[in-house]
């Protein structure tokens, strides 16, 4: 029987520089009609990036702590009680919590219009690193509207 290959986290190989699984997945999820070179490519640029503007931190460091920023601990879902649709607050897995973060930051990348993507990707897990710009905005609204919601978190069974 042939093994068919998924998106496991077992399948996902640690990218060839910075030899982290991370960075892998971010790559991967950047990545546009299978060109995973110029992906890589991309990521590896805002890394050097980094590390001109930030000479005394590892860029791999500022990398990981940008995307740990950006993670949202609680998020709301619609849940229908009774004819009526509530925002019940609920919290988020870690692997969920990863996805997010990743998207958003990559949504941020590509809302930035006129400049390179790897220039836009160093400024935007630079912000993030400092606990702001737009990944960190969208992260404080879903934790704001998870907040302005709770009362209805008795539904979250």
């Amino acid at each position: 029987m042939v093994k068919k290959f998924t998106a496991s986290p077992m399948q996902l190989k640690p990218d060839t520089r910075y030899n982290s699984k991370l960075v892998s997945k971010f790559v991967n999820c950047l990545m546009y009609d299978g060109k995973k070179s110029v992906a890589q490519r991309v990521v590896y640029d805002a890394m050097e990036i980094i590390r001109k503007q930030l000479p005394d931190e590892d860029p791999l460091d500022v990398f990981v702590t940008a995307v740990d920023n950006v993670k949202p601990a609680i998020e709301v879902r619609s849940k229908r009680v009774g004819g009526a649709t509530y925002q019940v607050p609920t919290p988020v897995s870690a692997k969920r919590q990863q996805a997010l973060s990743i998207r958003w930051i990559l949504e941020a990348v590509r809302g930035r219009k006129g400049r390179p993507v790897g220039r836009s990707l160093a400024d935007e897990l630079l912000s993030a690193f400092r606990r702001e710009g737009s990944a960190m905005n969208k992260r404080e609204n879903v934790h704001r509207m998870a907040d302005a919601n709770k009362a209805f978190s008795h539904f979250a069974w």
